[in-house]
């Protein structure tokens, strides 16, 4: 994969984490502030605890680290997928986005 489609997927991984945390907020009885900072999201859930999503442009990968740990993400041409074969990305959001909130939180593309 190219540099630049690296970067349009990537994108499209993080508006849809933004988008997801609109609808999150407003659709649920959640409150997570989602702040950007170039290919950098800090969630920020009600009882201070974080994930932060992060690009690795020159490993082509997505890195998510939240209370269960660390995670590094590669996009296999459909999905991004862990690459010590723990799962995809938003199914690993989703779960540790519950842990951390205490709520029934769904993120997906």
């Amino acid at each position: 994969m190219t540099d630049l489609e690296f970067m349009n997927h990537a994108e499209q991984l993080l508006k849809s984490v933004e988008l997801a945390c609109d609808r999150i907020n407003d659709d649920e009885d959640a409150d997570i502030d989602n702040q950007r900072v170039g290919g950098m999201i800090t969630l920020v859930f009600t009882n201070g605890s974080q994930i932060i999503i992060n690009l690795q442009k020159p490993l082509q990968e997505v890195w998510l680290a939240a209370r269960s740990g660390g995670y590094h993400f590669r996009f296999d041409g459909q999905h991004w997928q862990d690459t010590k074969g723990q799962g995809e990305f938003f199914s690993r959001l989703t779960q540790d986005a519950c842990a951390q909130s205490g709520q029934a939180l769904r993120f997906s593309l």
